[in-house]
């Protein structure tokens, strides 16, 4: 299999910065929970539900998913999907500029950013040193 032509990943990543106006129905933001292989992930749905999702094939080898990032997927067909095979549908575009996709009113509620003063709890001891004898005097 060859190399991407340029023109087809410049295509790819331009559409995947902006996001659109609305969803549709079957339209969700997803996240990527992990790499399954042959263009397969597994992704957490809005309502928290895991599911094994396709690439579409302008997005493969082109741009680069990651486990942790978001997704836009397409489970239009799922029912009839899963009668033949376990993948419930289609990743039909890559978040790339989270900041402006976030202010979507569709983003979805409890994929929260993470920043990093959330993640340390108050009673923490790292980076802090054991109190001394000479402390107590």
């Amino acid at each position: 299999m060859g190399k991407p032509r340029r023109a087809a990943v410049l295509a790819a990543a331009q559409e995947s910065t902006t996001p659109p106006d609305e969803l549709t129905e079957t339209q969700f933001v997803a996240r990527i929970v992990r790499a399954e292989g042959n263009s397969l992930y597994t992704c957490e749905l809005p309502n928290g539900k895991t599911a094994t999702l396709e690439l579409e094939p302008k997005f493969r080898n082109t741009i680069f998913v990651r486990r942790g990032g978001y997704v836009l997927v397409d489970l239009a067909s799922a029912e009839e999907r899963l009668k033949t095979s376990k993948v419930m549908g289609e990743i039909i575009n890559i978040v790339r500029d989270e900041k402006a996709w976030r202010k979507q009113p569709y983003w979805p509620k409890n994929f929260v950013k993470n920043t990093f003063g959330e993640d340390e709890d108050d009673n923490s001891t790292v980076g802090k040193l054991p109190p001394s004898d000479s402390d107590e005097e």
